[in-house]
């Protein structure tokens, strides 16, 4: 199972695009995730939440948390958000029968986790282009990579690999 889902993330963070779906299908997914998230924060003691729904830029359903005091949701630079997004999407998969994306955020952490990381991506491929040498990042989850990926998949001067494995896997940029 964990090498299916591992698998899975690989697909996505290489840019496969979530297939089209109607809209009862969608909010199927949107019920599903929901209510295994809301399953799961029973546990985190955090009091009254809100979890607004909404379509992202690559399709990706959202899930957004509000409420007071969720630092505790978010974790060391990430972690458990990370963690909690892995068993949402787990859960959803094995519900649903098949992958969609779903991003788990809290107050709009990873909105502007991503908006840093597409400038660290637009920047190291400005470096990339102009040097004419391989930029390697540091290493990131699937999500923050699959960032990297599609905000410098219509750059013509670069390209992006993954490599490296487990908790070392990382973005090169590549100068074409």
């Amino acid at each position: 199972m964990a090498d299916e889902i591992l698998e899975e993330k690989q697909d996505v963070e290489d840019g496969e695009q979530p297939v089209e779906l109607s809209d009862e299908e969608l909010d199927r997914i949107a019920d599903t995730a929901i209510a295994a998230l809301q399953d799961i924060l029973k546990y985190f003691n955090v009091g009254e939440v809100t979890i607004d729904e909404y379509e992202g830029d690559e399709g990706e359903l959202i899930l957004d948390i509000t409420g007071s005091d969720l630092a505790v949701l978010i974790g060391r630079h990430g972690k458990t958000l990370d963690a909690l997004q892995f068993l949402v999407s787990a859960i959803t998969v094995r519900t649903i029968g098949y992958r969609y994306p779903v991003i788990v955020d809290v107050e709009g952490y990873k909105g502007r986790q991503r908006q840093k990381l597409e400038s660290i991506a637009r920047s190291s491929a400005n470096r990339a282009a102009s040097q004419h040498r391989s930029i390697k990042l540091r290493p990131m989850t699937p999500y923050e990579r699959r960032i990297v990926h599609i905000t410098l998949r219509d750059d013509d001067r670069v390209e992006t690999a993954s490599e490296g494995e487990g908790s070392a896997r990382h973005v090169v940029i590549l100068p074409r």
